[in-house]
Formats: structure tokens, C-alpha cells, sequence
């Protein structure tokens, strides 16, 4: 694999981590908790993190708005283990994806559904910063809506 892809995943790698430690503390109710009305709930939060590595492949090798709404129907993760089991397997499924792009397909350039163009490296890029943007928000709800900080090392 490219060097500067196993960097890319080395820094996914730290944000599963430090996510898969702060949902080792929480209770299986704790995933209903909604700090604000008409967004998502920790649970919802987590499900859609736990989605990003196999929603955002499929997008990365240009899937149709139709394939994204269908690949999303079709996931619903109901408690903790169901969410950690789908985000390792979905690290591992990207993962895989790219130890078999060519250096040619990493600077091939791909257009997502809604018109966005990156080159695929540019779209793993763009897989770390969502997670982590994820990640900020649950530790965010977490320790300011529901006052339960999980004291998790964020960054190396």
C-alpha cells in the first residue's frame, strides 16, 4: 500500500480506537440519548460512524444515489456490539479496497452521486477528517449534554 495511505489509516485507526473505547463505556440505554430535538441520538450518531467506511467506499467507486439510499435502508445496527462489529468490518472492507489500488487508481479521479470530484486518495482524506468530525461531536455530546466524560486519549 501507498506510504501515504498507511498514514491516512493509521490516523482512521487512532479515531476507531479512541471511538470504539468511548462506546466500551457507555450502557446500552445510553444509546437512545438525544441531546437535541430533531437530531441524531448517540446511537444514531454511532450507527452513521459505523457506516461511514462501507458508505463512503461505495461512494469513492461512484455509486448512484439510489445504491446509497438502498446500502443505507438496508443497515440498522440495534445495540453496541452490532455498531463495533459493522465499524471494524467496515475499516477492514476499506482497508482492503485500497491495498488494491494501483498508485494510478489512488490519482484517479471519481465523482460522487451529488457532484463532488476527488482523486481517490483525496477521498481518504476526506474518510479521516468525517470520522473525526464524528467522533468531536459524540465526545461533545457526551461530556456537555450528558455530563459523562469518557476520559479518552483523543490524539496521540
Amino acid at each position: 500500500m501507498n506510504m501515504y495511505c498507511q498514514s491516512a489509516f493509521h490516523q482512521i485507526e487512532i479515531v476507531i480506537a479512541s471511538i470504539s473505547e468511548m462506546i466500551g463505556q457507555l450502557e446500552e440505554e445510553d444509546l437512545s440519548l438525544r441531546p437535541t430535538k430533531g437530531k441524531r441520538s448517540v446511537g444514531e450518531l454511532l450507527e452513521h460512524i459505523a457506516l461511514i467506511p462501507a458508505a463512503d467506499g461505495k461512494i469513492i467507486e461512484e455509486a448512484s444515489k439510489e445504491e446509497m439510499e438502498s446500502f443505507y435502508k438496508s443497515m440498522h445496527l440495534e445495540n453496541k456490539n452490532e455498531i463495533l462489529d459493522h465499524l471494524f468490518e467496515h475499516f477492514s472492507i476499506l482497508k482492503t479496497q485500497y491495498e488494491n489500488y494501483t498508485e494510478e487508481d489512488l490519482q484517479s479521479e471519481t465523482t460522487s452521486w451529488w457532484g463532488v470530484t476527488y482523486t481517490r486518495y483525496e477521498w481518504l482524506l476526506q474518510i479521516a477528517a468525517h470520522m473525526y468530525h464524528h467522533r468531536g461531536q459524540l465526545h461533545a455530546m457526551l461530556v456537555h449534554a450528558f455530563n459523562k466524560d469518557p476520559e479518552v486519549i483523543l490524539f496521540e
